[in-house]
């Protein structure tokens, strides 16, 4: 694996993708809905293309801007609806369907308010450690809700890695969860 994530799978569970543009995916898996129980997981909110771009779109083509890992595959696993809505029961599934078709890596830019101070879950905490116990590195957003005591779950479940938001001095934005799990 090198600086471009060739050669690794992350599955981005979100409201899923939407037809790639011209500055779009070069390489995306096959992905699977959850939400509506097909393999069809279209992006009808946005939020999930978003995310998938941010993680792998193309670079160095003069065009838009460039992902992080733009060597990377994104397998589009939809756990949002199209109003970015979405039950543990969904996203848990998500989790071990991404784990079963080959993800390395599993995004989640989601997650409950950090005021309500959810720490784990009986039905997601499982998958996550499934995922844990597989190898796959699971990555969440510490939540977008300025908590300066901790983050949003699950990014604060102990095999997630918590990933707050930044600002153009490398700080940690006021809007961005932060304090407790945030790795």
């Amino acid at each position: 694996m090198n600086a471009t994530g060739l050669g690794v799978t992350v599955a981005v569970l979100d409201t899923g993708l939407a037809t790639p543009a011209i500055d779009g995916i070069a390489c995306v898996t096959a992905g699977i809905d959850v939400v509506n129980s097909d393999n069809d997981p279209a992006d009808g909110d946005g939020h999930g293309t978003h995310v998938s771009g941010t993680i792998a779109q193309a670079t160095g083509n003069g065009v838009g801007v460039a992902g992080l890992a733009f060597g990377a595959c994104v397998m589009p696993v939809k756990v949002l609806d199209d109003s970015g809505s979405g039950t543990f029961a969904d996203i848990a599934e998500g989790i071990y369907w991404a784990v079963d078709h080959g993800a390395s890596v599993i995004n989640m830019s989601l997650g409950i308010n950090a005021r309500f101070e959810v720490t784990n879950d009986p039905i997601v905490d499982p998958a996550l450690d499934y995922a844990y116990e597989n190898g796959v590195t699971v990555v969440c957003a510490s939540g977008n809700n300025g908590s300066r005591d901790n983050v949003s779950y699950p990014a604060i479940y102990p095999t997630a890695i918590a990933v707050g938001a930044t600002d153009s001095g490398d700080d940690v934005t006021r809007y961005s969860n932060k304090g407790l799990g945030l790795d």
